[in-house]
């Protein structure tokens, strides 16, 4: 391919890069086992009819066509056609009720994977990306904790990737529950619509997101400008929310009881779940969680509690862990698998970490040595040598020719590998004697023996560092 005919949206990382996106993913492996999250992988596609769950990101939704067949999609109905999943919770409520009679509920899983959406591509935001998921799915019924567990799973993992430059990450938790009996109890009917509005506030503003309501909605000036007085309400803990809320409600003509007001008794059921997961989040990692309540989810199978995740001092790159309760997503039958769950836009992170934070590898190549090639009929040779040292653990090249020596090290130096290893000769050409082995970093060369030799732990871990 030309060089410059790369596609936009769809990013391919260097090796060095690659490193700093593997890093991520071991870490967010490590964590998510630690809490006892079983990994799967669903398959890349799906049916229309699947991924065309209530949500914006309908209009997202890549679907595929085979040669033979451009020209004639529309002779096959949009819910029969396959197109490549937009995120995994559509995918995982699919892979849970066909193996529902093979798996342990409440199963919790996560599942590090590829999505797609037609997005228009900018900076952090691809058509391409990878996500990482955690989410608890119960058969029947599923307990209201982990609403507060998951969230902390998260916060507990995006802080274990500190190391590589990314800043410190608070999750904004609302619930629909307490929104939408908001909102019924102010009159409006377009529930979703009004959800949908409210989540653009960060990227339009409040006065568009007004005009929205109005618009597209059938708010009145006074009903949109109540919305946005419920998403700006703010609170350190669950009493202090309860209170606030009470004395919105009482502002708007909201009645608060629970017996004769529906709308209310609705609200109260999402106030209640939110300020338990703010209270209990304080008290296991304070600051960790925070009420917002202009918090909505453009999906629409959310229903209860919503999150969103930002980092200290990336306002532009906007929320990079999101996710929530859905309880009607999956069903067999009468049986419903209730989930709450979590993404992160791993791709997203990624590309933070390398322009904004910093990050890079150590070095390109795995590799802790790279034995030399005196001459082609000695490869036989260091072949065996690099299958010694990798029998021990010690991550081995082979120099690719039996060029000049320095061409070697200087090959070795490119890929940032550390050791060269001479086999039976200290110089080329010279006299035969034992092996010897060269730290390129520091220049010190050493007699070594393959069985034995053991490379310094620092110089010899590949890692990522910050600038």
């Amino acid at each position: 391919m030309a060089k410059g005919a790369s596609i936009s949206g769809f990013p391919e990382w260097l090796p060095s890069e690659r490193v700093v996106e593997q890093r991520v993913i071991d870490t967010l492996r490590k964590v998510f086992e630690l809490n006892g999250f079983i990994g799967i992988e669903t398959r890349a596609v799906e049916t229309g009819a699947s991924l065309l769950k209530k949500g914006e990101t309908s209009k997202e939704i890549y679907l595929l066509s085979r040669l033979q067949e451009v020209g004639h999609e529309s002779d096959t109905p949009i819910e029969d056609r396959l197109g490549l999943h937009f995120d995994l919770t559509v995918p995982l409520s699919r892979y849970v009720v066909e193996h529902s009679g093979d798996l342990a509920f409440p199963f919790k899983r996560w599942q590090i994977q590829k999505v797609w959406r037609g997005e228009r591509p900018q900076e952090g935001r691809f058509r391409e990306f990878v996500q990482a998921d955690i989410d608890v799915i119960g058969a029947g019924d599923l307990p209201d904790h982990y609403e507060v567990e998951l969230p902390l799973v998260m916060v507990s993992a995006l802080e274990q990737l500190r190391e590589f430059g990314l800043p410190k990450a608070t999750v904004h938790a609302n619930n629909r529950k307490l929104s939408e009996g908001f909102y019924r109890g102010l009159g409006l009917s377009d529930i979703e619509g009004v959800l949908r509005e409210i989540d653009k506030l960060d990227k339009i503003g409040a006065d568009e997101v007004a005009k929205l309501l109005v618009d597209e909605c059938g708010a009145s000036e006074s009903q949109a400008r109540a919305c946005l007085e419920l998403a700006e309400l703010t609170a350190a803990n669950g009493t202090e929310l309860s209170e606030k809320f009470d004395a919105l409600c009482a502002q708007h003509g909201i009645a608060t009881d629970v017996e004769t007001n529906e709308s209310y008794a609705l609200a109260r059921q999402g106030l209640d779940t939110l300020a338990m997961i703010v209270d209990e989040a304080a008290a296991i990692r304070p600051g960790s969680v925070i009420a917002d309540l202009k918090i909505a989810r453009g999906l629409d199978y959310y229903t209860g509690s919503v999150y969103e995740t930002f980092l200290d001092g990336a306002a532009s790159l906007g929320s990079i862990c999101s996710g929530g309760r859905y309880d009607n997503l999956a069903s067999q039958g009468n049986r419903k698998y209730p989930g709450v769950g979590l993404s992160i836009g791993l791709s997203r992170l990624v590309s933070y970490m390398l322009h904004s934070a910093g990050a890079h590898a150590n070095r390109v190549s795995p590799a802790v040595v790279l034995v030399a090639v005196w001459n082609e009929e000695d490869r036989t040779a260091a072949n065996r040598i690099a299958g010694a040292l990798r029998a021990r653990g010690i991550a081995t090249d082979v120099a690719p020719t039996a060029a000049k020596l320095g061409k070697q090290i200087k090959y070795a130096d490119k890929l940032g590998i550390p050791y060269v290893w001479f086999p039976g000769s200290a110089v080329e050409g010279g006299e035969t004697g034992g092996d010897e082995v060269k730290n390129i970093v520091t220049g010190e060369q050493t007699p070594a023996d393959c069985t034995s030799w053991e490379p310094d732990t620092v110089i010899a871990r590949q890692t990522v560092v910050i600038d």
